[in-house]
């Protein structure tokens, strides 16, 4: 019989959380330096093996809406760790697949376990720090969101070069399975109210729309966007989504709660990310491929020129976490954050074909600072006032839209390098830089929009909140 011992819960969820969300974001880029392995082992065009990507970005966004009502109906403990553990049982299954459709069925099992992980990790996270301490939370979630994109490329070209594309897989089931008995020893259970009927309907539109929108975005840029199945999957996708809207709006309790938009920081908070995720995503699929097809370097000399990012991020986040937040407030310092990513990812346009690597090293780095100033403050800002009935629910919005955003920043650049045409050089991928930092520009316009009093709850100074129940919301107000 296992003995659950007590352990401080921020630590609990915060070990068990990063774990997950670095399986899932380093699936997601490791992954890719496979295909063209794959594409030879199962002997498939490589646009055929694309479907291992695309099957997986799908199945995330259709299981994303639903994991708010799981995990306040079933426990968010208990759906965090069966997520996990499904993912990892997909990744060993992946790791042993015979063939291609093999392969696509268990990457879709994995994108329902990763689909649920990242907004229940993330309620669990926010329900368990109290808004003076999720500045110190958000510092947490750079970890895997960063380091994982960065180190993907650099492990991914090993594991292929030294052992098999398998192990891409396989890298996941040591670290799932610690994870779990980790979270069975040492994770207890959060209990909520019992939230309302699961709005079926509403999940299957949304769902599918979701899906069929991801799918379009994915493939758009490959096959065209006047191609008959990207045409129509993106028709669906967007005639689902305004029917989506439509019903969260009239619907009492909606599987996506488009309500929480009418929250002014929670609105803006997701509008920053919303747009920086699409730079920062943009940015981080550009640079390999101008690395690896423009410069002609190895895989594994690209992984390790865009690694300072991941450096950068980590120190960056620091300097938010103890100095610039606490003082500046989310306002002021997401809206230099994203300029100076904008900085950033516009000098990239600048980098020739003998520029000297490590000018692209110190650039990925300064891009890492800047994005920790906008990645830490939003999402310690962004749950400020929120409830914690409606932790979950917001949590699920938050994500699905970093989902959307990281798809249509991929898709954005994409076709910018389309329409430009490779053939052209580096002139394609310098023109997609500087739309990228444009991208990260947008997000700026939004951090503008933010009020600081807002967001005061979440830095030291003697305030507190007051609760909005029509809305499920809170109110920062000075404590007298």
């Amino acid at each position: 019989m296992i003995l659950r011992r007590p352990m401080n819960q921020k630590v609990a969820v915060s070990v068990v959380f990063v774990a997950a969300m670095f399986m899932t974001i380093l699936d997601s880029t490791i992954v890719n330096v496979a295909l063209p392995t794959l594409a030879r082992n199962f002997k498939v065009s490589l646009d055929s093996v694309d479907t291992v990507v695309i099957a997986y970005l799908v199945s995330l966004a259709v299981f994303i809406s639903a994991s708010a009502w799981l995990g306040d109906r079933l426990g968010g403990r208990r759906v965090l760790l069966g997520a996990t553990g499904l993912f990892t049982l997909a990744s060993a299954a992946c790791g042993l697949a015979a063939n291609l459709p093999e392969l696509i069925v268990f990457r879709i099992i994995q994108g329902m376990g990763g689909g649920m992980m990242a907004p229940v990790g993330m309620a669990l996270l926010y329900r368990t720090f109290p808004p003076a301490e999720r500045i110190r939370a958000s510092s947490i979630l750079t970890v895997p969101t960063n380091l994982a994109p960065a180190l993907g490329p650099v492990l991914g070209g090993l594991l292929v070069t030294s052992l098999s594309w398998r192990w891409v897989f396989y890298v996941n089931v040591p670290m799932g399975a610690a994870a779990i008995v980790f979270g069975v020893l040492f994770l207890t259970e959060q209990p909520q109210p019992r939230p309302a009927p699961f709005d079926l309907l509403g999940f299957l539109m949304a769902g599918t729309g979701l899906g069929a929108a991801m799918y379009g975005v994915s493939e758009g840029p490959l096959h065209g966007w006047g191609t008959p199945a990207v045409l129509a999957t993106l028709l669906i996708g967007v005639g689902l989504l305004v029917a989506v809207v439509v019903r969260a709006l009239r619907h009492p309790a909606p599987v996506i709660d488009l309500r929480l938009l009418s929250n002014r920081l929670f609105r803006s908070a997701t509008g920053v990310m919303l747009f920086a995720i699409m730079a920062f995503g943009g940015s981080l699929y550009l640079a390999p491929l101008f690395l690896q097809d423009g410069r002609h370097v190895s895989a594994f000399t690209s992984g390790l020129t865009i690694f300072p990012e991941a450096i950068g991020i980590m120190v960056g986040a620091q300097i938010a976490t103890r100095m610039a937040y606490p003082r500046y407030g989310p306002r002021r310092l997401i809206t230099a954050g994203v300029v100076l990513v904008a900085l950033a990812v516009a000098s990239m346009a600048l980098i020739g074909g003998e520029t000297n690597l490590w000018w692209l090293r110190l650039i990925t780095f300064i891009m890492g600072l800047g994005m920790a100033q906008v990645f830490v403050p939003c999402q310690a800002a962004a749950f400020a006032t929120i409830s914690q009935q409606a932790t979950a629910r917001a949590s699920t919005l938050f994500n699905t839209q970093r989902q959307i955003g990281q798809a249509v920043g991929v898709a954005i650049v994409s076709t910018v390098l389309s329409i430009v045409g490779l053939e052209r050089g580096l002139h394609a991928y310098h023109v997609a830089f500087v739309v990228a930092a444009v991208m990260a520009l947008a997000a700026a316009a939004f951090a503008l929009t933010i009020h600081d009093r807002d967001a005061a709850s979440t830095r030291p100074g003697g305030f507190g909140r007051r609760r909005d129940p029509s809305l499920g919301t809170e109110r920062a107000v000075v404590r007298s």
